[in-house]
């Protein structure tokens, strides 16, 4: 079973002042399309690019691009109009970036490689790694 671990932050605003979608709901999408270890970083005061990252593992390059395309399609649905994406068609890592927030979806071996979580001080344990530190 994989661990997780749920960071509550702000929601992502949408176009509409109706509609606002949270991280978890990301979350939630991204698990029922078998992504995993998926992991919720506030950055509100550590960084002026995004208020919340999430970074999250799937099987292959072919499993993360078609859920980088339909991650896009979603948020396109709950009204968040400019989605970048690099990283496609095939990658090792492919990068969402929607405002607010920014999507990492990787490879179990890319992501261990780059390690985000330890570069912005997530506590967490990433298979295959020993336990990732704070570093305030």
């Amino acid at each position: 079973m994989h661990k997780k671990k749920k960071v509550i932050s702000s929601p992502l605003h949408a176009t509409s002042a109706s509609e606002m979608l949270f991280p978890s709901q990301i979350q939630s999408f991204l698990e029922d399309h078998k992504i995993f270890e998926v992991t919720i970083i506030d950055l509100k005061g550590k960084s002026t690019i995004a208020d919340t990252m999430i970074i999250a593992s799937g099987r292959s390059q072919k499993h993360i691009s078609v859920i980088a395309e339909l991650l896009r399609d979603y948020l396109k649905q709950k009204a968040i109009k400019f989605i970048s994406i690099e990283g496609l068609p095939s990658s090792d890592w492919i990068l969402l970036d929607a405002g607010d927030i920014i999507i990492h979806l990787f490879k179990p071996e890319t992501r261990a490689l780059y390690n985000l979580e330890k570069m912005w001080g997530a506590n967490i344990k990433i298979a295959g790694q020993d336990d990732v530190s704070s570093h305030q």
